[in-house]
């Protein structure tokens, strides 16, 4: 049943709705950090330079724009996940994270995961059967352990900049005991 529905996530505003009825409570893209585009601008500034050196001037140009051409694709391509909670026209919120989608009536519990807490979670206690979004860059999770008989995954484990957020705009009954022992 978690994976069943189609999402239709055309609104990129926090709170825009589209003709389905569908609203876009929260979402956030997890962009690489900026320190990468530094560190990529200086690896094709150095392989731009090993290609040019005792050439002409063709041998710098031409690579430099197509090396900045795959390092820009490559970190934007790193940078492709979006989670996002929507809302139905029958009021059901909706849990999407890439082509995954999580409707909030069968999570029993929720837990934001600190940045500390982490390694932990990430560690040996995973179940390899839960569903894991993460990413090194975004330090801080949110747990959701599901109760649904039609899926045999425990648990869905996502990474997200604002796990506060997140979890008062997909479980807000549950949101305050998921953060209690968070910050």
């Amino acid at each position: 049943m978690s994976d069943s529905r189609q999402s239709n996530s055309a609104s990129s505003t926090p709170s825009g709705s589209n003709a389905d009825g569908v609203t876009t409570i929260y979402r956030e893209r997890q962009w690489v950090p900026w320190y990468w585009w530094l560190a990529m601008a200086f690896v094709v500034a150095l392989l731009t330079a090993q290609f040019g050196l005792n050439r002409n001037e063709y041998w710098i140009y031409i690579p430099g724009v197509l090396l900045s051409i795959i390092g820009a694709w490559v970190l934007i391509s790193m940078s492709n996940t979006v989670i996002a909670v929507e809302q139905d026209a029958d009021g059901t919120r909706w849990l999407i994270a890439g082509q995954a989608n999580l409707p909030s009536d069968v999570v029993a519990r929720s837990l934001a995961v600190p940045a500390t807490a982490k390694r932990n979670a990430m560690g040996r206690q995973l179940d390899p059967a839960a569903f894991v979004v993460s990413h090194g860059w975004v330090h801080e999770m949110v747990m959701l352990v599901l109760d649904d008989p039609e899926d045999s995954t425990p648990y869905w484990l996502v990474g997200s900049k604002d796990p506060e957020a997140l979890l008062r705009a997909f479980v807000p009954e549950q949101a305050d005991a998921a953060l209690a022992d968070f910050r």
